[in-house]
């Protein structure tokens, strides 16, 4: 039996060639029909047969970046997930939030943090902040053909980085179209159904320079404006205790606030809404 190897006790040549600092390119080679973008789908337009993730922010800040994300799921008009957890850190640096069709975005993330993980140990040194977001502009474009059915994931990536000469420069977003545009912006993003009251409000309260503590306080109130006027995009969950998940990225790594903090500052935006409802 030579469990479809070309000499038995041996691995394929593709596994052992060395410089291949690429996961998914490696992985298209070795196994082509395990990428997402290769799947074959049914004709038609499939958007409705999977849950739906919603708003992600990303707010750069003295120390590096901020990025938060709702954690409701929907689809259609029922809420498929209350707990959905849309932001993860891509590697020890840098952070990826995800918003469209949940089970791609999801599978998407997983494979980049592999991406940036394969290229690090065949390279021996880190992928810059540039090349990590140009790798993920390329995996988008490689899931084109399934976002055109309907099966769109769209990430917002940000992270510290470690070759800006400039302090005040430290962090940095970038945003996707779904055909793996790739465009670098200045301060503040959001994506997702959410992302137009979450952008209106981070446009009249981001600064320059901001701190790491106003900028967590800046992104937990965006997402709650976006959920006052989107109803995909879940607020804070004070009966279950279930509020966004908020990470940073900063010198000192990647680190993701406890439900307690985050729910500590959820309930002091709840409490400044009762007198002023408008935000």
């Amino acid at each position: 039996m030579t469990s479809g190897f070309e000499s038995p006790g041996r691995l394929p040549a593709v596994y052992t060639t060395p410089g291949m600092s690429s996961f998914t390119e490696f992985l298209g080679k070795a196994a082509p029909e395990l990428l997402p973008g290769r799947r074959h789908l049914p004709a038609g337009h499939s958007a409705d047969i999977a849950p739906h993730a919603t708003t992600i922010v990303a707010i750069a800040c003295s120390d590096g970046v901020v990025m938060a994300g709702d954690r409701r799921a929907t689809m259609g008009n029922l809420i498929a997930s209350r707990d959905i957890e849309k932001v993860h850190p891509s590697d020890a640096y840098s952070l990826i939030g995800i918003a469209g069709t949940a089970g791609i975005g999801i599978e998407m993330i997983r494979l980049f943090q592999v991406e940036l993980e394969h290229y690090e140990k065949i390279e021996g040194a880190m992928l810059s902040l540039d090349g990590k977001a140009n790798r993920l502009a390329t995996m988008i474009r490689g899931n084109l053909g399934m976002a055109l059915q309907g099966l769109v994931a769209v990430p917002l990536f940000a992270g510290f980085d470690l070759d800006a000469t400039d302090p005040a420069k430290v962090g940095r977003v970038w945003s996707f179209d779904v055909a793996g545009g790739i465009y670098e912006e200045t301060g503040y993003d959001s994506i997702g159904s959410g992302s137009l009251f979450a952008k209106s409000a981070l446009k009249k309260r981001y600064r320059p320079g901001i701190s790491t503590g106003d900028a967590i306080k800046l992104a937990v109130d965006a997402l709650y404006d976006a959920a006052d006027d989107d109803t995909a995009t879940g607020g804070p969950d004070v009966i279950r205790r279930i509020f966004p998940v908020v990470m940073t990225a900063t010198a000192e790594g990647t680190h993701r606030l406890s439900d307690a903090e985050t729910g500590a500052i959820a309930d002091a935006i709840i409490a400044e809404r009762h007198s002023q409802p408008g935000g």
